[in-house]
């Protein structure tokens, strides 16, 4: 019968104890950095794995990490879960996707239920269509540790990590001006998300240091953050028959970057003829056709950042009681390569 490997055996192996044995595979200050890797060597050696009921039992945890996301198919989001789990697992934490589809019901239930399953803490990006945050303040004000990426909110405080939103739309409607062109329209998201917000300022800031009037019949908000495509359509074809139609796109969202070249496609407008300018963290984005320029974001950097403050809450001796808000930056890609934007730390 098969019998795994314990702690014990690890300690009795080495001529430790099994609390200093434990301590060294969870990386505990504690312990000496020589110590440490006389231990997880050995650990790699015999092919050791905690055993995390064990460990919930003992210590009244599960060693999971909750993670909600619009969708695991986005380009950024999955790269922001290649980094959560790049640190989570390290650090001996199993990792539960749930995915909300942009849809507050679902977000709701997701959540919920992994609050059920007793996970350690949450990491989650805000479905397009939340405006009540109830369910996470219920949780979070009855203990479980929740850290927000990319699309945050101000209702709960706690540990954000974001992009920084403004300088990133600044510098690509800005990019649109510089190339000649004045009637840039706005393809956003839901307007309540923080993303959006963020995202409008930096274009609206553009238009006014080049002394462009903003023209709110340029601007098209998709609600369902491009999840339906036939709204992404709609809103170009809005843009598209205006009596002084727009001469450019900039496209706030992964998703909407696609969706709306679909769509101008299928209206047969070339690049030269609607330039579009947007986020993208694809990387088959060149080969698209129309083609774009793009903002890309640090998704991989991004969900290891916050999965270490999200441990780091998980951990913490102490109520937690002073947060960070952690802004990254991103690259703006021209045709003939990248335009680093700017980062800072609030």
């Amino acid at each position: 019968m098969f019998k795994p490997v314990t702690i014990k055996d690890i300690a009795k192996a080495l001529g430790l104890s099994p609390s200093t044995v434990s301590r060294a595979l969870r990386d505990g200050y504690e312990i000496s950095p020589e110590t440490k890797r006389i231990v997880k060597e050995y650990a790699d050696k015999i092919d050791y794995r905690s055993n995390p009921i064990a460990l919930s039992l003992k210590g009244r945890r599960s060693y999971s990490i909750g993670v909600v996301v619009c969708e695991v198919a986005n380009s950024f989001f999955s790269q922001a879960i290649n980094g959560i789990e790049s640190i989570a697992y390290n650090k001996g934490y199993r990792v539960i996707i749930s995915q909300s589809h942009d849809l507050y019901e679902r977000e709701v239930i997701n959540t919920k239920h992994l609050a059920n399953s007793s996970v350690d803490g949450l990491l989650i990006s805000m479905a397009a269509e939340t405006t009540d945050f109830s369910h996470l303040s219920s949780l979070h004000e009855n203990g479980l540790p929740i850290v927000f990426f990319d699309r945050v909110i101000d209702q709960i405080q706690t540990h954000k990590v974001i992009v920084n939103n403004f300088s990133s739309a600044f510098e690509a409607t800005e990019l649109l001006i510089k190339r000649g062109h004045s009637r840039i329209a706005h393809l956003a998201s839901a307007p309540h998300l923080s993303i959006t917000t963020e995202r409008m300022d930096g274009y609206t800031a553009a238009l006014n240091k080049h002394s462009i009037a903003f023209n709110p019949e340029y601007v098209q908000y998709c609600p369902h953050g491009g999840r339906i495509y036939g709204e992404v359509e709609d809103a170009v074809k809005k843009l598209l028959s205006l009596p002084d139609s727009a001469d450019a796109i900039f496209v706030s969202s992964d998703r909407l970057s696609i969706g709306c070249l679909r769509a101008l496609k299928k209206f047969h407008l070339n690049p030269e003829d609607m330039p579009v300018a947007g986020f993208s963290n694809s990387d088959v984005v060149e080969l698209l056709k129309p083609t774009l320029s793009y903002v890309r974001q640090p998704a991989f950097e991004m969900g290891r950042i916050a999965t270490e403050l999200l441990i780091g809450l998980i951990e913490a001796k102490y109520p937690v009681t002073e947060f960070e808000t952690k802004v990254l930056d991103t690259e703006l890609f021209l045709n003939d390569g990248p335009l680093a934007t700017g980062s800072k730390s609030v």
